[in-house]
């Protein structure tokens, strides 16, 4: 699973890394990215283009864009099968946009978060999905993604049975290729993230609160400072 994320590298630097044009959108760093939010994602037309969407898929037969429960995850095992994503998973992909991920251990009572990253400390993609909804109420329409999630590699096992898939930058345009459409040929992308190629830190509990946002939430500290 993969609930709260961050995202603040330089918009510059994004737009070089994932090849979009900087000056399509505004994007502010956010250290506590939370579901119903909205997100950095990009999509491929004829060429990569940024897009702002709400994380927390919105099927098309939904009625509103306020569900009780968004689908900020899919299962990528399934996804292929499963009504509300196979045709997403078909034509339509996105690469969500973010620096680390957080997941949480129990110690007694507390809540304890652990930030994940590249060991490189550089932003990245995770594998999504989206659809374009209406809220029949408002008429609003609005563009709506999930992250696709797989097994836990070795550094994430310990702490959560899945995590989010992450694309490495080889295989981002072949997510993204809009005539690729088939599982099997999408399929040996859902992997878990290679162990070796990330590391993570605790970092404060005020992470618990989506109030809480700015840099400080991500310094590492002792299990005893928290």
């Amino acid at each position: 699973m993969c609930g709260r994320y961050i995202l603040h590298s330089p918009l510059s630097d994004l737009a070089d890394r994932f090849q979009f044009r900087s000056n399509e959108i505004e994007v502010t760093p956010s250290y506590n990215i939370a579901p119903t939010e909205s997100i950095l994602t990009v999509v491929s037309y004829k060429y990569r283009s940024p897009e702002i969407m709400r994380w927390g898929f919105i099927p098309k037969w939904q009625n509103s864009i306020q569900p009780t429960y968004p689908m900020i995850n899919a299962r990528s095992e399934s996804a292929h099968t499963n009504p509300t994503f196979k045709n997403a998973l078909r034509s339509r992909r996105c690469l969500i946009i973010a620096n680390g991920f957080y997941e949480w251990i129990k110690e007694g009572k507390q809540r304890i978060p652990i930030l994940f990253t590249l060991g490189s400390n550089q932003p990245f993609a995770f594998a999504g999905l989206w659809e374009t909804g209406k809220d029949k109420k408002t008429d609003q329409i609005i563009n709506s993604c999930t992250i696709l999630t797989t097994r836990p590699n070795e550094l994430v096992e310990p702490i959560h049975n899945r995590m989010p898939v992450i694309l490495s930058q080889e295989t981002e345009s072949l997510w993204l290729d809009p005539m690729t459409n088939k599982y099997d040929e999408l399929s040996h992308l859902l992997s878990p993230y290679p162990a070796v190629e990330m590391k993570s830190r605790v970092v404060s509990q005020k992470v618990n609160s989506v109030r809480n946002n700015g840099p400080e939430l991500i310094n590492p500290i002792s299990i005893t400072e928290t």
